[in-house]
């Protein structure tokens, strides 16, 4: 009985053991890290919210950084801004990510990019019947189409560098990245489709010791997001409030960490096999979650229209 007992003790400790060196053994690409110290990182949408946090805490660190956006006084006070909390100056650029020839001039006009965040989006929420197509068009183009002309205008100069450390190119994607809410419509739409160029993208680059990060905020406290809220749906708040909201600060610092470790999320390509471990483990529990939240929002979304139809009556 108690070499039953020893034998059935060994198969369980066995198990996990031999899913670690699996997981060890087939994980791509191989875990990395990306030094920032004394490089230089490239942020779009860096006036204001994630973006600017990002540039202060990569400033913090030692980067050389070099912050894009369109309006050149709002860049001139995140300028500002940065030097006042780090006593340290970033770079400026003025430019529109929907336009590619500005982008790349942009791109053309600063030194070789060690790491590129495309951190810039624009959010309308409303309700496909009710929002405009010109506010999807534009939603699509400075989300998704924006990425790709950063992506096309510095890639060339980042597979060209003389320098062979390893490089990144960053995404700022959403929760509404992962999961589709009532009233993200478009810009769920623009977020799932950075999943696609980003995990395409590190196939073709991997070879470059280029890495591609893709990450995923909840609701930022941001100017952006308190206009945004003045258009929101009242369901699409209630849904969006199950999950909270985080700092600028908060994203920033988990995001620039993400990124210096090459880190995705997902089934986009995972480096570390503890953590691989953990997601085979825990993809069932993670799924009756996931069915958890699916059933709080669809109960908010029939009682909301039960309460509309009483009104009504």
């Amino acid at each position: 009985m108690a070499d039953l007992n020893l034998s059935f003790l060994a198969l369980i400790l066995l198990l996990p053991i031999s899913l670690l060196i699996f997981l060890n053994l087939i994980l791509r690409p191989r875990p990395t890290k990306i030094p920032i110290k004394s490089r230089h990182v490239f942020i779009t949408g860096g006036s204001s919210g994630i973006g600017l946090a990002l540039a202060r805490q990569a400033a913090a660190e030692g980067a050389r950084v070099t912050i894009l956006a369109r309006s050149i006084q709002k860049l001139e006070e995140a300028k500002a801004s940065v030097r006042l909390s780090t006593g340290i100056d970033v770079d400026i650029v003025s430019a529109d990510v929907c336009d590619y020839r500005a982008v790349k001039d942009a791109v053309e006009g600063t030194e070789p990019i060690d790491v590129l965040v495309c951190n810039q989006g624009v959010f309308v929420a409303q309700e496909i019947v009710e929002q405009k197509i010109e506010e999807v068009r534009g939603m699509i183009d400075v989300n998704l189409v924006g990425c790709f002309n950063l992506v096309k205008a510095a890639l060339p100069g980042m597979k060209k560098r003389s320098d062979r450390r390893p490089v990144s190119i960053a995404f700022m994607s959403s929760q509404a990245g992962q999961v589709g809410i009532y009233g993200y419509t478009a810009y769920s739409a623009s977020k799932f489709g950075l999943r696609g160029l980003a995990e395409a993208l590190q196939q073709e680059v991997i070879a470059d010791n280029i890495h591609v990060s893709l990450i995923f905020p909840p609701d930022t406290d941001t100017p952006g997001l308190a206009e945004e809220n003045k258009r929101k749906p009242r369901l699409t708040s209630i849904i969006a409030a199950s999950s909270g909201a985080m700092k600028a600060d908060e994203v920033a610092k988990k995001a620039l960490d993400g990124i210096k470790s090459g880190t995705t999320a997902g089934l986009s390509p995972q480096r570390s096999y503890l953590m691989a471990f953990v997601e085979v483990v825990s993809a069932g529990l993670l799924r009756i979650a996931g069915l958890c939240f699916q059933w709080t929002w669809y109960g908010s979304i029939e009682k909301w229209h039960e309460q509309q139809k009483n009104l009504d009556v």
